[in-house]
């Protein structure tokens, strides 16, 4: 049985890392996408992945499969689009703050039909993500996923992930937001995406209302103080480890790829 099996967006991080001696931006192509970023950590901490999703046929999308393969990452499940493979174009201003802009493809394009019910069942937990519940055919692939997860006893986990780019409204993200909470059993998401999903920034009272909703394990990342936690009624915060931080892009994936690459064994 494999520990972990993830499905949703792989693509390209076209990263600034400085600008040319003419003032041009310059950019690193990095392999990403949530949920890859979790398979590939998880795998590296000894767990058993597994990736399902779409890459175009193009030079991207043959990289992205070798890092997943390099990794130890079953790719029997990453599929070849019609499109291009998805970039996510990251630029970083003086203060180091982050600014992502999407140019979807292949990614959009996993339909239910192409989801392996069998590989879903063989899995211990299925993770995703909410990029892949923005409009497309892979919104109604990835709810397939996690109700056929959580109607056969499989665990469930979730990152809300906000990219205020790949939708309409904040409104319209709220409500995708939401929708599989009933089906979840592990949430990680970011203080600021609290609110979105509970309509309090109170970490307390927000992770309360996630947990009556049926949520079992809360997980709020809070950067460099560490992560508030709630497990069946009670709530802590636990310290981060103090590091010198090169790049924050992915480190949130990295986090829980670590916590369920320990909760699956």
């Amino acid at each position: 049985m494999t520990d972990i099996t993830t499905i949703g967006e792989i693509l390209v991080d076209l990263t600034q890392t400085g600008v040319s001696g003419a003032g041009i931006p310059q950019f690193d192509a990095n392999p990403g996408g949530a949920p890859a970023n979790v398979a590939v950590a998880a795998s590296r901490l000894g767990a058993g992945t597994a990736f399902w999703g779409k890459a175009g046929k193009d030079g991207f999308g043959a990289y992205l499969r070798q890092v997943l393969e390099d990794s130890g990452v079953n790719c029997a499940g990453l599929l070849t689009g019609r499109q291009a493979t998805t970039m996510a174009i990251v630029s970083v201003d003086a203060a180091g703050e982050r600014d992502f802009r999407f140019v979807r493809g292949a990614d959009q394009e996993l339909t239910p039909e192409e989801v392996d019910e069998a590989a879903v069942l063989d899995s211990k937990i299925l993770h995703f993500g909410s990029v892949s519940l923005t409009p497309g055919l892979a919104r109604n692939a990835t709810i397939f996923a996690a109700r056929t997860a959580h109607k056969n006893g499989r665990v469930v986990s979730y990152d809300p992930n906000y990219r205020p780019a790949l939708w309409a409204s904040e409104a319209d993200a709220v409500e995708w937001m939401r929708i599989p909470l009933p089906m979840v059993d592990i949430i990680k998401l970011a203080e600021e995406e609290l609110p979105l999903l509970t309509g309090t920034s109170g970490l307390e009272e927000g992770s309360r209302l996630l947990e009556e909703q049926g949520v079992s394990l809360v997980l709020v990342t809070l950067g460099g103080s560490g992560v508030f936690c709630r497990w069946r009624g009670q709530a802590w915060r636990q310290p981060g480890v103090a590091v010198k931080v090169a790049d924050t892009n992915g480190a949130g994936d990295t986090f829980l790829g670590a916590v369920l690459s320990r909760l699956c064994r």
